[in-house]
């Protein structure tokens, strides 16, 4: 009898865990999902009125689509996290998983070479940074994208969730792969690498927005290049507070995942924070707008220490 009780203790814990799992799942894609559609369709708005020319431009432009195929794959997500059942069989599981993969580290890519071009202009090491035609831009953006067309659509496709037998009612549980050496490999490569280049765009970041402080002194809030430092900021927090909380349990997860079979669901709460980064865009507008600075402005007026 006591035997069974526990039993049917556990069994209860289970279900609270997985129903906890599940709501943080659904809230997580849900907000990337309204808020990713808002900041997409808004930032095209604004690109409407930005050089075409630009590299920055052009990797916000990039940045926009392929938030937009990420979006396109979540109302997937929540149906099968809401049923508890895949019903649209294995092969576009796997494609939706992959989706999510792809889309962290292009957004990590564009970061990136946004902030590395605005930095080259902020040390006058060039005036402007630009393609020479949009042909180039389309060329540099296609180049891009035929390159994850080409190799890592497929590979990932072929390769992710072949070495195991699945179930096609189950879907985002590809553990079982990790078990090979050289995706373990793989794995501890990208996260040590991604790690490493967060660290030195925080590092660059800081010295660059304390460099702008003191030569803005008191007057920086009304200043433009104060807020471009803001922009690049944004970039940088969204790498931090999205990304790099994946990567450092991962690091954990990928030795213990044998042992502990919760890791599974907890590595999918890690992995949907990943999403949250569509909302980027949206905050990268905001932090452009009149009234985002008049805000700002009133409650720092309103603070006593300021």
């Amino acid at each position: 009898m006591i035997e069974e009780n526990r039993n049917s203790s556990d069994s209860s814990s289970a279900f609270a865990y997985n129903t906890t799992v599940s709501a943080i799942l659904i809230t997580a894609y849900s907000v990337a999902f309204a808020g990713g559609g808002i900041g997409s369709i808004t930032m095209s708005f604004v690109l409407v009125k930005m050089n075409t020319l630009s590299i920055t431009t052009t990797a916000i432009i990039n940045l926009v689509v392929v938030h937009s195929l990420l979006l396109f794959t979540v109302p997937f997500r929540l149906h099968y996290y809401v049923s508890k059942k895949w019903v649209f069989r294995l092969p576009f599981c796997k494609l939706v998983s992959a989706m999510v993969h792809i889309h962290m580290y292009l957004t990590f890519l564009f970061y990136v070479i946004t902030l590395v071009i605005r930095w080259l202009i902020f040390f006058q090491w060039k005036i402007k940074v630009e393609f020479y035609r949009k042909l180039h831009a389309i060329a540099a953006s296609a180049a891009v994208w035929a390159f994850v067309m080409v190799f890592v659509v497929p590979v990932l496709y072929v390769e992710y969730g072949s070495s195991e037998n699945y179930d096609n009612t189950t879907c985002f549980m590809f553990h079982k792969e990790l078990k090979q050496e050289n995706v373990k490999a793989l794995n501890y490569t990208i996260i040590v690498i991604v790690a490493l280049i967060t660290c030195v765009l925080l590092g660059m970041q800081i010295f660059i927005l304390v460099k702008v402080l003191r030569k803005l002194s008191a007057s920086f809030w009304s200043h433009q290049e104060f807020w471009a430092q803001v922009k690049n900021l944004i970039f940088i927090c969204v790498i931090i507070i999205c990304f790099l909380p994946y990567h450092l349990f991962r690091a954990y997860y990928i030795r213990h995942v044998s042992a502990y079979g919760q890791l599974e669901s907890y590595n999918e709460v890690f992995l949907s924070l990943t999403s949250l980064s569509c909302l980027d865009l949206l905050s990268f507008v905001l932090s452009g707008s009149r009234l985002f600075k008049q805000m700002v402005g009133t409650l720092r007026s309103r603070l006593p220490c300021c």
